[in-house]
């Protein structure tokens, strides 16, 4: 029971990522500055990513948005504004968080993580 409701909620994720997460980000890319653009890509990658990794193997879903969170940090860090730099910090602490509960079995933080960064990110990248 619990790898079938694993695999439909990983279904759902993938479906966020593929269309909420990247049809919002294209309004990161129209941002001034470079790490917009870079920030859309990373979650472009990070979709490809997990889309490839089985329902039911959490483990490697934890560590795909761990590396998205790290990611998201580093950009943080080449961010020239504050709101920027701000934005995605947060991003990566949320993700963070629901990569642990990804890590157990529970998707649904990952899912509203990811249903909510594109108008996150998005309003300081216009």
């Amino acid at each position: 029971m619990r790898d079938g409701v694993m695999r439909a909620l990983a279904g759902g994720v993938a479906v966020l990522g593929a269309s909420g997460l990247l049809a919002g980000c294209g309004a990161v890319s129209a941002g001034p500055d470079e790490v917009c653009t870079e920030t859309r890509e990373a979650f472009r990658q990070y979709v490809a990513r997990i889309r490839s990794v089985p329902a039911a193997e959490p483990a490697r879903w934890r560590q795909e948005t761990e590396k998205l969170a790290g990611r998201l940090d580093e950009l943080a860090d080449e961010a020239a504004d504050d709101d920027v730099r701000k934005a995605l910090e947060g991003e990566a602490d949320r993700l963070r968080g629901a990569a642990a509960a990804v890590g157990g079995g529970d998707v649904a933080q990952l899912d509203t993580v990811m249903a909510e960064a594109p108008a996150k990110i998005g309003d300081v990248c216009d």
